[in-house]
């Protein structure tokens, strides 16, 4: 079988599945948000039930809205609050918290061989621990509270082979936005993605989780990357239980293979208003900006701020651009402290937000204008995504983000080093 396959067999107690299955499985981790879990609760309460099926295996996070920004979000959080404090689930309080799928692999509840689901399309991003991590829609998430299982379907596999010595500037980010340029935003649609090859296992953790982040953005089930070192030795003092490690199948199971040379590949740039819009940053020859954003659960981790930082530390935010760093958890944002990355964004004339999803989604600390334009480490770019329906939001890697704020205009790092 496939890694996917691997996994979900494990998790529905049969030997073997096979593409086209459907089949019922028993996650590891129930995932669900601000946003997404007051809907998971009424529709629990609606089932009757009055006890979560394992509490130990719920966990509710709020992210989106804060620290709250009015009082429809404070209301929203309450909900969460409220029902952990009944139930005795995981709750991520304000001071405590992050953005969810930076926080769930970093605190270790998520590990290798997880079957995990959550009320957000992002949670694909644990496949880059070698977890089936899939989104879906808070009723499915309230079902699988109270039984402790839910149905799917098994996704066809589609393998990824990224050939090459990465070059200079190009990262996780670069890699997922050049694949969906190639296949489009349905290119893998409800298909599981695995990303291999040389250029993979070059990869740091944190790349690996910005790949698998936007697998959703061409439609896929979960981008899957494969248990080696680096996998071992992130989760290595963050497990408190035992996980188990799968290995990829073989080349034959898989329904297709996309092999790609990337040894000269330029740092990606995704134009509005797709991630797949996506084309190298030389080509970006005019494009002035208002605001660049570098954070997110894409590109808001500590190797993400270190890269942003060293692209920017001498600098100043070009005039009339504004430059918001967002850490991805408190952890991120303690590191960035201790390391000096804090002062170096303060010193260039950067905003720094405590950990939030912000303005990804439109939700604050940083929404657009109608005429303004965006670069930024976020996953999507779809109209009116971080604001107004007559803004322009440009993604990018967290290098050329910060280039592009120095120099107020899409920039390629190199410009400034």
């Amino acid at each position: 079988m496939t890694l996917a396959e691997k996994i979900l067999a494990a998790h529905c107690g049969q030997k073997t599945v096979s593409p086209g299955e459907f089949i019922s499985v028993r996650p590891d981790m129930i995932l669900s948000n601000d946003i997404t879990a007051p809907i998971a609760i009424k529709e629990f309460r609606r089932l009757g039930v009055k006890r979560l099926f394992d509490p130990g295996k719920v966990v509710m996070v709020p992210d989106h809205f804060v620290p709250n920004k009015d009082i429809a979000s404070a209301e929203q959080v309450k909900i969460l609050r409220d029902f952990a404090k009944e139930q005795g689930s995981h709750f991520f309080e304000c001071g405590q918290m992050g953005i969810e799928h930076v926080i769930l692999p970093e605190s270790g509840l998520v590990l290798p061989g997880d079957l995990v689901i959550g009320a957000d399309s992002h949670t694909c991003t644990y496949g880059a621990l070698g977890a089936f991590a899939t989104g879906m829609g808070s009723t499915d998430i309230a079902v699988a509270m109270a039984t402790g299982e839910i149905w799917m379907k098994v996704p066809p596999t589609l393998r990824f082979v990224y050939h090459g010595k990465l070059p200079q500037w190009i990262g996780g980010k670069d890699l997922i936005l050049y694949t969906l340029g190639m296949i489009g935003v349905d290119g893998a649609l409800y298909a599981a993605m695995e990303f291999s090859g040389e250029a993979i296992d070059a990869l740091s953790m944190d790349d690996r989780f910005t790949m698998s982040n936007m697998a959703i953005e061409a439609g896929a089930k979960v981008g899957l990357c494969c248990f080696d070192g680096k996998t071992e030795d992130y989760v290595k003092g963050r497990a408190s239980r035992q996980y188990t490690a799968y290995e990829l199948g073989p080349a034959s199971e898989c329904a297709q293979i996309f092999e790609w040379d990337i040894s000269s590949l330029e740092p990606q740039v995704a134009a509005p208003h797709l991630p797949s819009n996506s084309r190298a940053v030389s080509t970006f020859k005019h494009v002035q900006i208002e605001q660049s954003v570098i954070g997110s659960c894409t590109n808001g981790r500590i190797s993400d701020l270190r890269l942003a930082a060293a692209v920017i530390k001498g600098h100043k935010v070009a005039p009339y651009v504004r430059c918001i760093v967002i850490p991805g958890s408190q952890q991120v944002y303690l590191d960035a402290v201790k390391e000096g990355l804090v002062e170096i964004f303060v010193n260039a004339g950067c905003a720094i937000s405590t950990p939030t999803c912000g303005p990804c989604l439109g939700g604050h600390m940083g929404i657009l204008a109608a005429g303004e334009r965006a670069i930024a480490t976020t996953n999507r770019n779809f109209v009116g995504r971080m604001g107004s329906t007559k803004s322009e939001v440009y993604l990018a890697g967290p290098a050329v983000a910060a280039a592009s704020a120095v120099l107020g205009r899409i920039a390629s790092p190199q410009e400034l080093i």
